[in-house]
C-alpha cells in the first residue's frame, strides 16, 4: 500500500515545482526571452544575399565616361561607393584594413579607347577573405561591365559612327582576386572558427566560478576574510587564462595540422592579441558569475551570450547581408572585432596598424566587463 502511487503527493510535487519556478524570474523569462531573440537574430542574420559591397575607386581618367562608369557601379544596387582614393597604395591599404570589400582602377586612356579602339583595361579588385562577398562581387561587377558596354559605350559608339566591336575588343575588365584567390571556403572560416572556440570555452569555464562558490557554500568563507573583491576576480582569472589560452594553442595546432592553413602576418603579434581576447571573454564570463544566483541561471545567460555572437559576428553570414540595425548590434560583440584580427592577420597578413580600432575596442570591453564584475562583487562582500 505504501508503494501506490498517489495522486496527491504527485500534485503537491507539481504545486511545488511550479512554485519554485515562480520565485525565480529568470526560468519565467527564459521561454518568452529565447524564442523572441531566436527568432528575430536568425531570421534577419541569415542572408547570404549580399548588397551594398564597399567599393572604392581610382578615377584616372576623370572623364564623363569614366564618371558614367562609377555611376552605373553605385546604381546598381550592389556596390556603394565608399571612397575615392588618389593612388594604388590607398587602395590596398582600404582593402587590407577592411574598410572596404572592393575596387575598381580606371586607366588614364579610358576615354581615348572608348572612342578610337585604343586598349584599355580596367582593373576590378575584389578583397577574396569571405568567398560569399568576393563571389557576389565578381558576379555583379561582371553585369555592370556588361551592361556599360552594350548600353553606353555601344550607343555613343554609334553615335561617333565607330563599330561596336572595337569598343569591345579594345576595353576588358580585369578582376584581381586578393588574400584569397581560389576562394576557398576553409580560409575563411578556420580563423573564425579559432576565434569562436577561444569565446566558448573561456566564457563557459568563468561563468561558473563564481556561482559555484555560493551554491557550496564556501562564498559565506570569503566574505569573512579580508579579501578584496577584484584581489578574488584576478586571483579566479589566471588558471582560466592558463587553460584558455592552452585551449587556443591546441585549436591552432589541429587547424593547421587537418586544414594547413597558415598565418600570413606576424605570430607573435597574433598570440599577444589572442590574449587579449581571452582576457576579454573570461571578464564577460566572471560578470556572468556575479549576476548569476544558481548554475542553471549562469548556463542560460552564456546561452544568451553565445548564440548571438555565432550569428553576428560574421563568423557564417556576411554582416553586410544583414539589417543595419542587426549589423548595428555586432558592434556590442568582443567576438566581431577578433574574427577581424584572426582573419586580418592569418589571411591578409596585416600589421597593427590595421587593427589599432579592433584592438581599442577589445580592451574597452575588458576594462569595462572586469570593473562592473568588481563593483558588483564588492556589494556581495560587503
Amino acid at each position: 500500500m505504501r508503494n501506490r502511487f498517489s495522486f496527491q503527493r504527485f500534485w503537491s510535487i507539481v504545486k511545488k515545482e511550479f512554485f519554485q519556478i515562480i520565485r525565480d524570474p529568470v526560468s519565467i523569462k527564459v521561454p518568452i526571452v529565447i524564442p523572441i531573440v531566436w527568432i528575430v537574430l536568425f531570421g534577419y542574420s541569415v542572408q547570404n544575399n549580399v548588397d551594398h559591397i564597399a567599393l572604392a575607386v581610382f578615377d584616372q581618367s576623370k572623364t564623363q565616361e569614366s564618371r558614367e562608369l562609377v555611376s552605373l557601379f553605385s546604381n546598381s544596387g550592389s556596390f556603394t561607393v565608399a571612397k575615392d582614393v588618389a593612388s594604388i597604395s590607398e587602395l590596398s591599404d582600404l582593402l587590407d584594413a577592411g574598410k572596404v570589400r572592393s575596387g575598381i582602377v580606371i586607366p588614364p586612356n579610358f576615354q581615348k579607347a572608348l572612342q578610337s579602339g585604343e586598349a584599355a583595361k580596367v582593373k576590378f579588385l575584389v578583397d577574396g577573405t569571405d568567398p560569399t562577398i568576393a563571389g557576389t562581387a565578381l558576379n555583379s561587377a561582371s553585369l555592370v561591365w556588361k551592361d556599360y558596354i552594350a548600353d553606353i559605350t555601344g550607343q555613343r559608339m554609334n553615335l561617333l559612327g565607330i563599330g561596336e566591336s572595337s569598343g569591345f575588343n579594345s576595353l576588358v575588365l580585369a578582376t584581381d582576386i586578393k588574400y584569397n584567390p581560389t576562394m576557398e571556403n576553409s580560409v575563411f572560416s578556420i580563423p573564425g572558427l579559432i576565434a569562436l572556440i577561444v569565446q566558448n570555452i573561456t566564457i563557459m569555464l568563468s561563468a561558473f566560478t563564481l556561482v559555484r562558490e555560493r551554491e557550496k557554500g564556501t562564498i559565506e568563507q570569503l566574505m569573512v576574510t579580508p579579501v578584496k573583491a577584484s584581489e578574488l576576480i584576478f586571483g579566479k582569472l589566471i588558471p582560466y587564462i592558463v587553460i584558455g589560452y592552452i585551449g587556443f594553442l591546441f585549436s591552432l595546432i589541429i587547424c593547421i595540422l587537418l586544414f594547413g592553413v597558415h598565418i600570413s602576418g606576424s605570430f607573435p603579434l597574433f598570440l599577444g592579441l589572442c590574449f587579449l581576447f581571452v582576457l576579454c571573454t573570461l571578464s564577460i564570463g566572471i560578470l556572468i558569475s556575479t549576476i548569476a544566483k544558481t548554475q542553471v541561471q549562469a548556463m542560460n545567460y552564456t546561452s544568451l551570450i553565445l548564440l548571438p555572437s555565432v550569428l553576428l559576428s560574421g563568423f557564417i553570414f556576411p554582416r553586410e547581408a544583414m539589417p543595419v540595425v542587426i549589423d548595428t548590434l555586432s558592434y556590442l560583440i568582443p567576438l566581431t572585432y577578433f574574427i577581424e584580427i584572426t582573419r586580418g592577420i592569418m589571411v591578409k597578413g596585416v600589421g597593427i596598424e590595421f587593427l589599432i580600432t579592433q584592438v581599442t575596442v577589445l580592451c574597452i570591453f575588458t576594462l569595462a566587463m572586469l570593473s562592473i564584475a568588481c563593483m558588483r562583487f564588492k556589494k556581495t562582500l560587503d
